[in-house]
């Protein structure tokens, strides 16, 4: 097996891999990320991605509404400053993020937005409520209405409402003005346009009917200050809740980054100090207390005890630990007190990787996204068409300007494609963080599309499968005590630097044995070897080995040796003074788990198969034990490649080792065992953070509950259009249906947003 890492997040990661019909990205790119403010439906995103992609010098964009984030690919010639200011002047204020940026940021940018939205909307709500007492209050009691106007006056009433509207709409409401009418007059209008022009439209009909009556006919006076108030006022509860979803969204990843202590003890000069863990520096001695959480990654150098790594690995069971053992930032210490030196800091250390990983996968874009970035880009124009069309009917065959106007607003109203916009990158950032407390992180968020296609999955043995080093799985003896038999060829395999040997070195001092001196040790290549140990004569080795010295086989042994055989295990025989007295079985032992992990696999309607550099028969036995479908042995590196590739599509693989590294990167989706090389996790889509293969299965489920959550998502979004924007234009009335007002438009609108979010949010729970 390859050698492993002590840190199993130890890559970097913010190299993306690329394959099949993936675009390649140039060796010599950039590669820069934008936070930006204002983005509120798909057809924002569309319009920052296509003015970034028009710029010289820029080979990929990809902009996410939920994350409120651009990753952008571009050469040297294209600075962020550049990329920024080009967003910046579509009306989305954006900025570079910093390489070095405060984890937390990012992650606090929800709540801030939420109680921005909560205030705005509580202001809007107590202004909206007088206007639409005065106005529908009279409709639902009669008395009221006539009590009202007979008192007050029609004029002086309708004045309160248009001062009250006009600060609905000069203060809580002006975002909707600020950003949307901008993008009107540059003719790339988006969802703040429709519902400006809808506000802004009832506000200046009702001040006209208010200030200057006489330019409308009698049958036209009619105001809806209430429509314009109520509608802004539905639309930010409706930001509101969905910022507050959004935030809930990220929790995963705030919980990761809220792992790590703020304060630390550290030792210089001698002398114990409290400083803030941004202040320390590799090389630093940190003392840890019980109880308390690693600040950083670093290196024991003094003390032993027990941590807990569960938030890493999922093992409950806490590690121990002594001095020149790693610990990884985040983990909790048990009961003792200990002493570790510092080795990575800040954006390196463990955590910030993993955090780091799940960000870019959550930013990621869906193939599935395509489909509705098609739609949305022609979508707030047709909707402001239809808007025209549908006042122009209304005109023609309705019975006058009033309702005409009424039902144009609704449509601009009802047509807002904040939910499309929603409906697949909250679907990603629920799953993604969901996949991090399950310890599956995917390192490219279009994983998990292609995951949930899987139809056949390929494992690498060695490391996989099984533990990755040849242990004693079971021994046989003759007319000799097993503990006799284990000291003596133990002693004598520890002058040897053979695998076998060490591992029944290790199961002898396992059992407690103490191993006595050998002599006169030599090797015998493909045989085995011979010694002396207390005086007699010992031979170690195969059957061969043992025949070509003329040695007399046990037949109980040999029986034993040849079972073990057949199941895939090496057997060592042992001589002493010429009588063959033992057998030892030495094999890769299963993982625990490797078992049901191709049981449940099986579950779930997918092909397994083993791929195995051993031969076809020791291969074949590893199968058989596990159940696997198919089993292929005597694999070369690139004969993992070639048996991957023809697979064809739908295929996994899920390997460890730097051998496994090509055919991770040719599979449709590659996984990693986090405990494995650099090299194999670099080039997977997905890695199991602990270790367990029992994660591939919870990576397909997870998958597969996230692209129903998405089509269940799209449905909806697209189904409330299709249906509502025909009932708002008043395709019913004809048939004696119901007409959609702009204020049920506007809680229509705002609640299909909420539900997406919300939909998506149950994907805390999956699989």
């Amino acid at each position: 097996m390859d050698s492993e890492q002590d840190n199993p997040m130890s890559s970097a990661t913010d190299a993306h891999r690329h394959h099949g019909d993936h675009p390649q990205r140039s060796l010599t790119a950039h590669h820069t990320t934008l936070n930006i403010e204002g983005m509120s439906c798909a057809s924002c995103t569309g319009r920052v991605e296509r003015a970034l992609i028009a710029l010289p010098g820029v080979e990929a964009a990809s902009v996410n509404l939920a994350t409120g984030r651009a990753e952008v690919t571009h050469s040297a010639a294209v600075s962020a400053e550049a990329l920024a200011q080009t967003v910046t002047a579509k009306g989305y204020p954006a900025a570079p993020r910093a390489a070095d940026a405060d984890p937390h940021a990012d992650h606090m940018h929800h709540d801030e937005d939420a109680a921005t939205l909560r205030r705005n909307f509580l202001i809007a709500l107590a202004l909206t409520l007088p206007v639409f007492i005065l106005e529908m209050g009279g409709h639902i009691v009669p008395a009221l209405h006539h009590w009202l106007y007979m008192t007050i006056g029609t004029q002086p009433v309708w004045l309160a409402e248009m001062v009250l509207t006009a600060i609905v709409l000069a203060f809580p409401g002006r975002v909707f003005f600020r950003i949307g009418i901008p993008a009107l007059l540059r003719a790339a209008p988006e969802m703040n346009s429709l519902v400006a022009l809808g506000a802004g439209a009832a506000f200046l009909y009702s001040s006209v009917v208010t200030l200057a009556p006489a330019l409308l006919p009698e049958s036209a006076r009619h105001v809806y200050f209430e429509a314009a108030a109520v509608i802004v006022t539905l639309i930010l509860l409706g930001r509101w809740l969905e910022a507050r979803a959004k935030g809930q969204a990220g929790a995963a990843i705030r919980r990761l980054v809220e792992l790590a202590p703020d304060h630390a003890v550290v030792l210089r000069d001698g002398v114990e100090a409290r400083i803030a863990v941004a202040d320390l520096r590799p090389g630093d001695l940190v003392r840890l207390a019980p109880g308390e959480r690693v600040a950083v990654d670093g290196q024991i150098t003094e003390g032993h005890g027990l941590i807990d790594e569960s938030m890493l690995t999922g093992e409950p069971v806490p590690v121990a630990k002594t001095a020149g053992d790693p610990v990884t930032g985040g983990t909790v210490n048990g009961n003792a007190a200990l002493t570790y030196r510092v080795t990575a800091t800040g954006a390196d250390t463990a955590l910030a990787r993993i955090v780091r990983m799940v960000e870019d996968a959550q930013a990621a874009k869906l193939p599935v996204q395509a489909l509705v970035d098609q739609i949305t880009r022609v979508f707030v124009p047709v909707v402001i068409g239809l808007a025209i069309l549908t006042f122009a009917l209304w005109l023609i065959f309705g019975p006058g300007l009033a309702p005409a106007f009424v039902a144009a607003v609704a449509v601009l109203i009802i047509a807002c494609p904040c939910a499309m916009g929603l409906a697949v990158p909250v679907s990603i950032m629920v799953g993604t963080g969901r996949g991090a407390e399950l310890g599956v992180l995917f390192r490219r968020g279009d994983a998990l599309q292609r995951l949930a296609e899987a139809r056949i999955v390929a494992f690498d043995k060695t490391g996989t499968l099984t533990q990755g080093a040849p242990a004693l799985t079971a021994m046989a003896t003759d007319g000799m005590a097993e503990d006799e038999a284990l000291r003596l060829t133990a002693a004598a395999e520890a002058r040897s630097e053979h695998p076998l040997a060490a591992a029944l070195v290790k199961a002898a001092r396992d059992r407690g044995l103490t191993l006595p001196e050998a002599s006169g040790v030599t090797a015998n290549a493909g045989r085995g070897l011979s010694a002396e140990v207390e005086g007699q004569r010992l031979l170690i080795g195969n059957r061969r080995a043992l025949e070509e010295t003329g040695i007399d086989l046990a037949p109980a042994l040999i029986d034993r040796a040849n079972a073990w055989s057949a199941n895939g295990a090496t057997p060592v025989h042992l001589a002493v003074d010429g009588r063959h007295v033992a057998a030892f079985a030495l094999a890769d032992p299963i993982r625990e788990g490797s078992a049901s992990i191709i049981a449940a696999l099986h579950g779930l309607g997918i092909e397994t198969v083993m791929i195995s550099g051993d031969t076809q028969a020791t291969a074949d036995a590893v199968g058989r034990q596990l159940g696997i479908d198919r089993v292929i042995g005597g694999v070369l590196p690139d004969g993992k490649l070639k048996a991957v590739r023809e697979m064809g599509k739908g295929s996994v693989f899920v390997g460890d080792g730097i051998n496994d590294a090509p055919a991770l990167a040719a599979a449709d989706t590659g996984i990693a065992i986090g405990t494995g090389t650099d090299v194999a996790i670099e080039s997977a889509d997905a890695v199991l953070i602990g270790g367990d293969p029992a994660g591939v299965a919870t990576a397909i489920r997870l998958s597969r509950s996230v692209m129903r959550n998405i089509r269940q998502n799209l449905f909806w979004a697209f189904a409330y259009n299709a249906a509502l924007i025909p009932v708002a234009m008043g395709a019913l009335v004809p048939f004696g249906g119901p007409q959609l007002s702009p204020m049920l438009g506007a809680g229509a609108m705002a609640l299909s947003s909420v539900f997406v979010v919300s939909n998506a949010l149950r994907l805390t729970r999956a699989p």
